[in-house]
């Protein structure tokens, strides 16, 4: 009877343990997977990758199939730490209409410098079609909301 019991506990805390640890395959987040109603750390290898090849043309052609906000960022900048948290309502907010990323300036100086990126913080838009258009400098959540519905959803102002 204890070997019958013994074997039971065991059983229950092996199903209890793979309860609490197994996660489905649906929800495993892959590294390089971008997660929706998230802001992404991008780095120059992603932004060849996902927007555009800034390396071999100077012409924009984006690659990505859905528009893109892009806060270039430091760590050290007050009002980039003012705009970070306004990025991620909004990416939540937009999680089904627009990808967000965050490029820190000083791990990709590279990047920022091929974007002509000069003042912190900078948002950059980046719709389906047309050129990328930016807000340099803090901002307030309406007016980022009002770029994003006008530059890359295409509605017209409230």
């Amino acid at each position: 009877m204890k070997k019958i019991l013994i074997i039971a506990v065991l059983l229950m805390a092996g199903i209890v343990t793979y309860s609490f640890t197994h996660i489905p395959e649906d929800k495993v987040v892959k590294k390089d997977m971008p997660q929706k109603g998230t802001v992404i750390e991008m780095n120059g290898d992603l932004y060849l990758k996902s927007i555009a090849d800034y390396k071999s043309t100077k012409e924009f052609k984006f690659k990505g199939n859905r528009p893109v906000v892009i806060d270039f960022y430091a760590d050290w900048c007050g009002p980039c730490r003012l705009v970070a948290p306004l990025m991620k309502e909004l990416a939540k907010e937009y999680e089904n209409k627009v990808t967000f990323y965050k490029v820190n300036v000083d791990n990709d100086r590279d990047l920022a410098t091929a974007l002509g990126i000069q003042n912190l913080p900078t948002i950059l838009f980046i719709p389906m079609k047309g050129d990328p258009q930016a807000i340099v400098g803090s901002a307030g959540k309406e007016t980022f909301k009002q770029a994003i519905e006008k530059v890359l959803l295409e509605k017209p102002a409230k």
